[in-house]
């Protein structure tokens, strides 16, 4: 590996962290949008504005997007879109608290769909740090468990962040990265596009709304998605998930900071736990091969 290769290892999980924390406070700065406007018309007023912001700043990437580009860009972008679709869906039936722990599934998803599709072994100090994770997650969100058909359809969100991220991880590598990003979140606008005006498009409302439809598609989707498709093809599918579990605990601070919520001594532990699993999975011990 050479010297530039190791700085890149480095700096890729510090910023899927900033990538985490600018999620994090979009759960606090969109809950006053949201409530006025239907849901799939802000997903795709905002990947839509993303999409314009990154043709805008770089016109020059419409000559790089090769047909292999455009055609593993669009299908990671279907399974991104779908995963916000399936995600807002199961919200609405089965609350905030439960779709918080079973929407971070993702982490446990993602090893499993890597391991059952690409035949990637995973070692036993990866699992560790998935279900270290994994129960910091439900410290954090659960206040309960029932099981029923907004759950479930969380659960297919789960299962879909973590097929896009093992997409990216399997193909990211070698591909240009804003290319790819453009790509994937013009195939999210299409798919959002096609519910929100099937059901009536609604524009922005409100004095946040324009204002929080920009920030959350310039950092949290032209940005934050560029920064994981040039960070997957340095570190692992498995890292990624658990260091954008760190999403949950960001958002729980900013809902404490500037939302005045109080928070648990159940929900600080399980920030602690994912801290823990977060900085353990990025140490340099995973193995292509373990049991």
């Amino acid at each position: 590996m050479s010297a530039a290769h190791q700085k890149l290892v480095k700096l890729a999980p510090w910023a899927l962290l900033m990538v985490a924390a600018a999620w994090g406070l979009a759960f606090v700065v969109m809950k006053d949008p949201i409530s006025k406007q239907n849901v799939n018309s802000f997903l795709f007023t905002r990947f839509a504005v993303a999409v314009i912001a990154m043709v805008a700043l770089k016109p020059s990437v419409l000559k790089k997007l090769t047909p292999e580009i455009i055609r593993k860009g669009l299908l990671a972008g279907l399974f991104l879109g779908t995963g916000y679709i399936f995600q807002t869906l199961g919200l609405a039936i089965a609350g905030a608290a439960i779709t918080g722990f079973i929407t971070g599934l993702y982490v446990v998803s993602t090893p499993v769909l890597a391991w059952i599709i690409l035949r990637q072994k995973i070692n036993l100090y990866t699992w560790g740090c998935v279900a270290l994770a994994t129960v910091g997650l439900a410290l954090l969100s659960l206040h309960g468990w029932s099981v029923g058909y907004g759950e479930f359809l969380v659960l297919i969100s789960a299962i879909a962040f973590g097929a896009h991220i093992v997409a990216l991880g399997h193909w990211s590598n070698g591909l240009d990265s804003y290319a790819m990003t453009v790509v994937q979140l013009t195939s999210c606008a299409l798919l959002t596009g096609v519910l929100a005006f099937s059901q009536g498009y609604e524009a922005p409302a409100g004095k946040s709304g324009w204002p929080v439809v920009i920030y959350t598609a310039i950092a949290c989707t032209a940005i934050a998605f560029m920064v994981q498709t040039w960070s997957q093809a340095h570190i692992s599918a498995t890292k990624v998930a658990v260091i954008l579990t760190m999403e949950v605990v960001f958002a729980a601070l900013f809902a404490v900071l500037f939302g005045g919520e109080t928070i648990r001594v159940q929900a600080l532990l399980g920030g602690v736990l994912v801290l823990a699993a977060m900085f353990a999975i990025v140490k340099p011990r995973e193995v292509s091969n373990a049991n």
